[in-house]
């Protein structure tokens, strides 16, 4: 299925089925993903020119948006997919949102743009401390040795638990490659985010062959 509107209206029928409870969590989960990349295809290809095809693609979730207003209510995501053809590379940023089935349109704030190839002059590696598993690793760690009298065992297996989170977060940082170009503000640069998943792996050896003549 290609369409989009037929892709929508499937994707509110699955929502719809798992608020009946009609559909397990596990196969409510797999069905909206792979729904929800139909329909992020379908709306990139319908921007492709003639001749143009897709040779690669990446899709990744990011972290929370902002906090829920419950502790017990999930947070809003965004997705971000990546399209690349041998012309240019396409970005869908959208968000996601508890409840609702994925829209691609301004519903979820789904936004689509591109970089021309020849554009891109570098593919830069960055990395970033995992701030907030430290922090916690620090708090789970604090709490321990401040009640280990009463914990006991359980404070020293806390306080290693905590340790080995620090360490994770410090030794461990998040890793993203940033895409640049000329007329691009920082905060609009492209990234490729889990890229160390096979479908990132795969983008970037493609763009980095087409960005050097390959």
């Amino acid at each position: 299925m290609t369409d989009p509107t037929a892709l929508r209206a499937e994707l509110r029928r699955l929502v719809e089925k798992q608020a009946r409870g009609d559909i397990g969590r596990r196969d409510f989960d797999r069905q909206l993903a792979e729904g929800g990349v139909a329909l992020v295809r379908a709306l990139v290809s319908e921007r492709l020119g003639d001749g143009e095809r897709i040779v690669a693609e990446h899709h990744a979730v990011l972290g929370h948006l902002r906090l829920a207003s419950s502790v017990l209510a999930e947070p809003e995501q965004e997705a971000i997919s990546l399209f690349l053809t041998g012309r240019r590379l396409l970005r869908l940023r959208c968000r996601i949102i508890p409840g609702r089935p994925p829209t691609g349109d301004d519903r979820d704030g789904t936004v689509i743009d591109e970089v021309p190839i020849a554009t891109i002059t570098a593919l830069g590696t960055r990395r970033r401390v995992r701030i907030g598993e430290v922090a916690a690793g620090a708090v789970i760690t604090a709490l321990a040795l401040v009640f280990k009298p009463w914990l006991l065992i359980t404070g020293t297996l806390l306080a290693g638990l905590g340790i080995a989170g620090m360490l994770h977060g410090l030794l461990l940082p998040t890793r993203w490659v940033e895409i640049q170009g000329p007329d691009r503000g920082a905060d609009d640069v492209f990234r490729v985010h889990a890229m160390g998943r096979k479908s990132g792996r795969a983008l970037l050896a493609r763009l980095r062959a087409a960005t050097a003549g390959g």
